[in-house]
């Protein structure tokens, strides 16, 4: 038990909307109370997290008086410093409220797109005040649900446009600040631009300051559309790009649901905490998902408990992995190189190209070479059920 309790360097995160979702569903209401930020804080203190992340709104409502925002900043930064968490990352609420049922960034009105600046310049301050160094964008309204009524590529612009005046802004405050845009396919609207890590990749690219600027992929968005989420998770990796990651379970071909993290598809699970922990990802694992509706605060606690037991359960087997002999002697035979056809590769040369072209192959012996995948793959499995 002692080896899976969490400690601060394992950088486990929650949001305040995590632990604190009161359960409701398009088909029920609320079945928790509400907490305050500062009792949430607490909560995860209990549970051993080492820090919370937060919307703008989770942590001052929209129409609060200028008293009440002081006074919920007060009881905030009291719980931060009796229970040592930090809020690595923050973000802002652009798809809850009604103005924002077009987008924000991408709206067709103008006085959107200004709101939304607005409220995430504000937002980024606060932020930057509780000591964030990730800042994240979901853009749950930024989509369609006829292409009759925007231009996609329009739509794309006014993104763009946004990102980099944001950009702009930080740097003019001065804020230790990166952002990182949380692609998904689908849900609330029907279709949400730049759905994939693949799309926001591509869009990276064309800002103004791609420097300062990264993806948060989460595992459900993938999976909910059938997507390998850890293949993601490398791709935005080898591009410098994984400023941040939400971590659950999904079933796909479903609604959002934000599982306990590893309670669903646990091979896909120990696949990307083995990679995470492979290539030494030094940022939170930040876990975005919540409890079933059917439980209480105690079984909040248990979920919350449950996503980090998991996650060290699956970094001790992946440690295990790089350490079994068998395992390894078969990586190490089907990655084995050939020194006859090392020259032939890396930079391209003339001389290469022509000798590669002269080269003669014998397909019928090379086809016929077995790769003992499953071999692999049962030993893998036979690793995660404990039989190794």
């Amino acid at each position: 038990m002692t080896a899976f309790t969490p400690k601060p360097e394992d950088k486990f995160t929650f949001g305040l909307w995590t632990v604190g979702n009161r359960g409701r569903d398009p088909f029920g209401s609320e079945v928790r109370e509400s907490k305050t930020p500062a009792e949430l804080v607490y909560l995860l203190s209990e549970v051993g997290a080492y820090g919370v992340n937060f919307h703008d709104n989770d942590l001052i409502p929209m129409d609060a008086t200028l008293d009440e925002e002081a006074s919920i900043k007060k009881s905030f930064r009291k719980a931060l410093e009796e229970t040592g968490l930090v809020v690595p990352m923050a973000t802002t609420n652009l798809f809850f409220d009604p103005v924002f049922k077009d987008g924000a960034f991408t709206s067709n009105d103008p006085k959107v797109r200004a709101y939304a600046l607005q409220k995430t310049m504000k937002a980024i301050d606060l932020g930057a005040e509780f000591g964030a160094k990730v800042y994240v964008f979901w853009g749950g309204r930024e989509g369609v649900e006829t292409d009759s009524s925007k231009n996609a590529a329009e739509a794309i612009k006014r993104m763009r446009e946004a990102i980099n005046f944001l950009c702009e802004y930080v740097m003019d405050q001065k804020y230790d600040l990166k952002f990182a845009l949380e692609p998904k396919p689908n849900e609330p609207r029907a279709d949400i631009y730049n759905p994939t890590i693949g799309h926001m990749l591509g869009f990276i690219a064309t800002l103004d300051h791609p420097e300062m600027v990264g993806v948060n992929p989460e595992v459900a968005h993938d999976q909910m559309a059938g997507l390998n989420f850890m293949q993601g998770v490398a791709q935005a990796w080898e591009a410098g790009k994984l400023f941040h990651i939400d971590l659950n379970d999904q079933y796909p071909g479903r609604y959002d649901q934000d599982l306990r993290f590893g309670s669903r598809d646990i091979k896909a699970a120990f696949y990307l905490v083995k990679f995470l922990e492979d290539v030494k990802y030094s940022g939170s694992r930040h876990f975005d998902a919540h409890a079933y509706r059917t439980e209480d605060f105690e079984g909040v606690k248990d979920f919350a408990r449950g996503c980090m037991r998991t996650y060290l359960m699956l970094k001790e087997k992946a440690a295990q992995f790089n350490a079994d002999p068998e395992i390894q002697t078969i990586l190490k035979e089907i990655n084995a190189e050939d020194p006859a056809l090392t020259p032939y590769f890396g930079k391209y040369s003339a001389e290469k190209a022509k000798a590669i072209k002269n080269y003669s192959f014998d397909r019928k012996t090379i086809a016929a070479r077995g790769f003992k995948y499953e071999r692999l793959d049962q030993l893998t499995i036979d690793l995660i059920l404990g039989n190794r």
